[in-house]
């Protein structure tokens, strides 16, 4: 999902058995050239960090390290700034036997920063240039994550009316098919939601879904009893 935008750029559906982490591989090479994605801690493993680091292609990653990852416990190989630094960690030998394309060493940027009431937090990047990629900026932009969450509760809570259980079809395939129309009407309303956000100069994300989505609701509708002509 594009952040500030919440445009849905691509989707995995599976079973429930199916774990985000097998789901979200499907995903990684259908990422566009010069993007950032940013993933939960949960996507924190030597492989995804591989995976995601394509710099030819300027695909780069952000996460947040996991309570005490030992990315956080290294000492740096090239200090950057304050609680700015490059690391170098090591996959284990087991992790290795996992995935044996994986490299000795891999290099990884780590930002160490605490806000006012917090813990202490670590983040972890392939945004390796301290010029082009401030950490500051870097810091900021990871709270931006949140605003998926946001976006999968507008869908939840406006376009199905909390009603998640509202999918009628019975099998799989269908289910799947149903899941890509949700989708599709999202993207329709998002992308109503940006061109008005340009005319009024600010940001996607300060217009309001719930309106809008009333709004093309309210459109469809007269639509429907209008002459055509």
């Amino acid at each position: 999902m594009v952040l500030r935008s919440h445009l849905l750029l691509d989707a995995v559906f599976g079973p429930y058995r199916n774990s985000e982490l097998s789901l979200a591989a499907h995903l990684w090479p259908r990422r566009p050239e010069r993007s950032l994605v940013i993933v939960d801690r949960g996507f924190a493993t030597d492989d995804i960090f591989d995976t995601l680091g394509d710099p030819e292609r300027q695909r780069y990653w952000l996460t947040r390290a996991k309570q005490g990852h030992r990315t956080t416990q290294l000492h740096p190989i090239e200090a950057l700034g304050a609680g700015d630094a490059l690391v170098e960690p090591r996959p284990s030998a087991s992790t290795r036997k996992l995935h044996p394309r994986l490299p000795e060493t891999l290099t990884v940027r780590a930002i160490r920063y605490q806000r006012t009431g917090f813990r202490p937090q670590t983040l972890l990047t392939s945004l390796l240039d301290p010029v082009a990629f401030p950490a500051a900026e870097i810091r900021a932009l990871y709270h931006e994550r949140w605003e998926l969450e946001l976006a999968d509760d507008d869908i939840k809570t406006h376009t199905l009316e909390r009603e998640e259980a509202s999918l009628r079809c019975q099998n799989p395939e269908r289910v799947s098919q149903e899941l890509w129309g949700l989708a599709i009407a999202d993207n329709l309303v998002r992308l109503a939601m940006a061109q008005v956000a340009h005319r009024a100069g600010v940001l996607p994300n300060a217009i309001s879904y719930r309106h809008t989505l009333h709004f093309v609701r309210a459109f469809w509708i007269s639509a429907w009893f209008a002459s055509p002509h």
